[in-house]
């Protein structure tokens, strides 16, 4: 029996790698702009921590769905995620991309200018928490993406909350982590992101979903739709 259930699951691993292969060759293909920002990620000794094909084009199906011109990422490590969402705007839009760190930046600036959207996209350098009460006066954003360090998600929630518009959508990556935010952690990364979900799914300003699709349903994103107007300033 136990030989079987090894079996089964060999069997369960092979076929999810499958259809993640295959459908990333027929949904998110990447071009030479895209290789070249993962590649920077380790020619750059940076966090191997980019968001796969598919997430990448399921941020720009968001972006499109919802008519975004005012996009604002919150972590751009090598600018991966950035060309994906810039690429989803029109003429005139504007993609705003937070990044603590003046290395990772100037490695995202790099990816954006290959990708040929550093007409569209900017990077600004510093803590999410000191940049983001700037941003009210370029508030309301369409879409928001929060991919950054996980006990800062609250803080981020808090400001996406303010700083999207009606009708658009927030964005957030590893709140499925294999469960861990499902169950009490003393890590603050993890508590934080079971009281992100906890928050966006009971918050009567948003409706929300987890969908489990990254590490063969293992992680993922949470995707909010703004249904109430956003708070006009922070106190």
């Amino acid at each position: 029996m136990e030989t079987d259930e090894l079996q089964l699951l060999r069997e369960q691993a092979a076929a999810r790698q499958f259809i993640d292969s295959e459908f990333t060759a027929l949904f998110a293909p990447e071009d030479e702009a895209l290789r070249s920002a993962v590649e920077a990620i380790s020619a750059h000794n940076m966090p191997q921590i980019a968001i796969s094909p598919l997430r990448g084009r399921m941020l720009q199906v968001l972006a499109l769905a919802c008519g975004a011109r005012k996009i604002l990422e919150i972590g751009a490590l090598a600018g991966y995620s950035g060309i994906w969402l810039a690429r989803s705007l029109p003429p005139g839009g504007r993609l705003i991309s937070l990044e603590v760190s003046e290395q990772h930046a100037e490695v995202a600036r790099a990816s954006f200018a290959r990708a040929g959207v550093s007409d569209r996209a900017e990077v600004r350098v510093g803590p999410a928490q000191e940049l983001l009460p700037i941003l009210t006066g370029e508030a309301p954003f369409d879409l928001v993406f929060i991919d950054a360090d996980k006990p800062g998600y609250l803080v981020y929630l808090d400001w996406a909350l303010r700083l999207t518009r009606m009708g658009g959508i927030i964005v957030a990556d590893n709140c499925i982590r294999r469960g861990s935010p499902l169950r009490q952690s003393d890590d603050p990364g993890t508590a934080a992101l079971g009281e992100y979900d906890r928050r966006v799914a009971h918050d009567p300003r948003l409706v929300s979903v987890a969908l489990p699709i990254a590490e063969g349903g293992l992680d993922g994103f949470a995707v909010s739709v703004v249904v109430a107007p956003p708070k006009a300033t922070a106190s």
